[in-house]
């Protein structure tokens, strides 16, 4: 759509800039705050600075919500059942959770704080992704972060 974006994966950003990070409140916490630090920056050059990551905690998004200007942290909260979860999980990290063997994970062993009023709420649950993306791009168009009229596959 011509927009200047970036998406910081957590699988990826966890590997390089946080893999000396665990996942203790602490760590996570910390692993937040950095991702909220390195958006900051990319936000203030312009580009549009997508997350794809859980943060449990609403302190802590909450925290990065001040640390940008009135209106350029989106939260998009992704509602969708523990049991759909865990059914769409290719790489088998709940069962490995299940079983003890990741400790501190976020909807089994450790808690996740929904959102209170998140900007926008996408079912993931009940829709594909192509309406889920599309309800998105629509939002930012709303929002006039993007000014493109049409999705282009």
């Amino acid at each position: 759509m011509g927009c200047k974006t970036f998406v910081f994966d957590g699988d990826n950003v966890r590997h390089g800039l946080n893999k000396n990070l665990g996942f203790s409140r602490e760590d996570r916490r910390e692993n937040v705050r950095r991702i909220g630090e390195m958006c900051k920056l990319f936000v203030e050059a312009g580009v549009i600075a997508l997350t794809a990551f859980i943060s449990p905690y609403r302190e802590d998004r909450d925290t990065i919500r001040m640390m940008v200007k009135d209106g350029d942290f989106i939260e998009i909260y992704c509602d969708c059942s523990l049991d759909v979860c865990e059914s769409r999980d290719v790489k088998g990290i709940y069962a490995r959770a299940r079983r003890g063997e990741i400790p501190e994970f976020t909807g089994i062993s450790a808690p996740y704080e929904m959102p209170e009023s998140p900007e926008l709420i996408v079912y993931t649950e009940n829709m594909i992704i192509g309406e889920c993306v599309a309800k998105v791009i629509n939002y930012l168009k709303e929002k006039g972060v993007i000014n493109q009229t049409e999705i282009k596959d």
